[in-house]
């Protein structure tokens, strides 16, 4: 985890306040959504079980002890969590070495918050050992701090892991917006009280309080998320 003193806040003409900007890694900065789910459909093949597509929404976004354990339940397969989790880690690692995409737009939002000295931080479900693999790619620079799933006690949908990254960079968690891809990653968001960007990556994700839904990173930048903020 690595953390720096956070930006002044800034604020629109309005008088809203961002004071951070929260961010999801799989989906939503890099296109690894498919990877992972590639990753469990191999290893549960070696293992003889083949995976039902409709699991694919079941198990996205969310922490590996859930994901893997729903498959291992479903498929009835011999093998533990522990195991299980050692092998998807590793054939994600495998998978990730041949080369990361990342989703448009990605690039150059992290730029230009970085530019603008916005405090950000990447918050993941993702083990340490991922994240930090993963960073190579996107450029540590850009990240005051980095949580990942293996850090807190509890992970996405629990608000713990956007209300460390909050108090990590000592700022309101209402006055972070907070860009996910998932239903699991925006009820986390919204439970710690984060204004929400969802860019769905797998299954759709409804509009709702707090909440705006866009289809690509691409709609948004700066001012996009400045104008999310309350006023006052």
């Amino acid at each position: 985890m690595t953390s720096t003193v956070p930006a002044p806040v800034t604020r629109t003409a309005e008088g809203s306040a961002l004071q951070a900007v929260l961010v999801d890694m799989d989906g939503t900065l890099v296109d690894t959504e498919g990877f992972w789910w590639d990753v469990e459909a191999e290893v549960f093949a070696r293992l003889g079980h083949t995976l039902d597509d409709s699991w694919r929404h079941v198990v996205v976004g969310g922490p590996m002890s859930r994901s893997a354990g729903f498959l291992i339940e479903a498929t009835g397969a011999d093998i533990t969590l522990a195991e299980l989790s050692v092998l998807l880690n590793q054939g994600f690692e495998e998978r990730i070495g041949h080369g990361l995409p990342l989703m448009p737009g990605a690039a150059r939002l992290l730029a230009e918050l970085s530019a603008h000295r916005i405090p950000t931080a990447l918050v993941s479900a993702s083990h340490r050992r991922i994240i930090d693999r993963v960073l190579t790619s996107l450029g540590p620079r850009h990240f005051a701090l980095t949580v990942a799933g293996d850090e807190v006690s509890r992970t996405k949908p629990h608000p713990d892991p956007y209300l460390f990254a909050a108090a990590g960079l000592g700022v309101d968690p209402a006055r972070c917006a907070v860009v996910e891809d998932t239903a699991t990653g925006v009820a986390s968001a919204e439970a710690a009280g984060c204004q929400v960007v969802a860019v769905p990556s797998v299954a759709p994700i409804a509009p709702a309080p707090r909440r705006t839904v866009v289809p690509s990173l691409e709609q948004v930048d700066l001012t996009f998320l400045r104008a999310l903020m309350p006023l006052g």
